[in-house]
């Protein structure tokens, strides 16, 4: 990882991809990545971890199933500096109608479909996130 400065908006501006997040940078065992964001996601679970969201423009949608249940499902709405974290082991599914770009924070190797996951469809990218200037 480079030890200098990393201004956020170059490196959203460097990519189009969307759902296919960048590491911006490592701290001690976590990636800090960034990614453009629009439509849906899918809904997952990250088994063993927390999710850190910052919405850094746009708004980002949660729809969340407490205790893995359809019938518990509720929505978080984040707006631009918006902070929100999904606890482990909680079904989610991320969506931004109008598009978003965040930034998230989570263990080196994280996969951003979670650990249990519906099928993914093409436009959703099963990655543990690319370096920057990596591959698209």
């Amino acid at each position: 990882m480079r030890n200098e400065p990393i201004e956020l908006r170059a490196v959203l501006d460097s990519f189009a991809e969307l759902w296919s997040p960048r590491i911006v940078t490592r701290v001690n065992d976590y990636d800090v990545r960034v990614a453009r964001v629009e439509g849906e996601h899918i809904w997952h679970a990250h088994d063993d971890t927390d999710e850190f969201f910052l919405v850094l423009d746009g708004e980002l949608l949660i729809a969340l199933r407490d205790g893995g249940d359809p019938a518990a499902e509720r929505t978080v709405a984040l707006p631009a500096g918006s902070v929100f974290v999904v606890p482990r082991g909680t079904e989610h599914k991320p969506s931004s109608p109008a598009g978003a770009s965040i930034l998230m924070f989570e263990p080196t190797g994280t996969l951003s479909v979670g650990d249990r996951h519906e099928a993914v469809p093409s436009h959703i990218e099963a990655t543990t996130g690319h370096a920057l200037g990596g591959p698209a």
